[in-house]
C-alpha cells in the first residue's frame, strides 16, 4: 500500500474521506470477524499516520456481527436506524469534536385562531390527561426530517381536521 510509511500491500477498509479530516468505512459484505479486526487495526493504523481525526464504522444490520470485534478496537455507538448500527472512534491526539447523536424529539404546540380571535382546542385523547375533560390546543411531535411548520399544519389536520396556515414561531423551550 504505502511503504513510504511501513505499511506495505496491506488491506485496508474501503472508506472514503469526510469533511472533518476523518473517515467512513462502509461495509456492505459479510467478513470473518478475525479477518475483520485484522484489516480494521491496518487501517487504524494508517489513517493515523495519514493525520485522520475520526472514524465512522457504518454497519448493516446484516453484519452487525463486527460490532463486537469494533467495540474491542476502541469504537464506541454513536446511533442506530433500522437498516444499520453506526459507530465512531476518535483517534487523533487533538480534543474529539464527534458530535452527540440527536436525543431529543421536538414536540409542538399550534394556537390557532379564526377570523373571530376565537382559540381552537381539543378534548385530551391521550396521555395523563386522557379521560379527564381537560381542553388543550392541539399538540404533536414533529416528525424526522420535517420542518416545522409542517408539522405543526399536520398535527391541526390531525387532531381537528381543520386546515391552517402556518405563521411564526412563538415559543421554544
Amino acid at each position: 500500500m504505502d511503504s513510504e510509511n511501513g505499511i506495505e500491500d496491506a488491506l485496508v477498509l474501503p472508506s472514503y474521506e469526510d469533511e472533518h479530516g476523518g473517515v467512513i468505512v462502509e461495509l456492505k459484505e459479510p467478513m470473518d470477524p478475525t479477518d475483520f479486526a485484522l484489516i480494521l487495526k491496518t487501517s487504524l493504523s494508517l489513517w493515523k499516520l495519514q493525520g485522520k481525526k475520526g472514524v465512522w464504522i457504518k454497519l448493516p444490520i446484516e453484519i452487525v456481527i463486527l460490532a463486537e470485534t469494533a467495540v474491542k478496537e476502541g469504537f464506541v455507538y454513536h446511533h442506530a436506524e433500522p437498516q444499520y448500527l453506526m459507530l465512531v472512534k476518535w483517534i487523533s491526539e487533538t480534543p474529539s469534536t464527534i458530535p452527540a447523536n440527536a436525543t431529543h424529539r421536538l414536540r409542538i404546540g399550534a394556537i390557532v385562531l379564526n377570523d373571530k380571535r376565537e382559540l381552537l382546542v381539543v378534548l385530551e385523547k391521550h396521555g395523563k390527561f386522557k379521560g379527564t375533560g381537560i381542553w388543550k390546543i392541539p399538540t404533536g411531535i414533529v416528525e424526522e426530517g420535517e420542518d416545522i411548520f409542517v408539522g405543526a399544519t399536520r398535527e391541526v389536520k390531525e387532531e381537528t381536521g381543520v386546515d391552517s396556515e402556518f405563521v411564526d414561531v412563538l415559543a421554544f423551550r
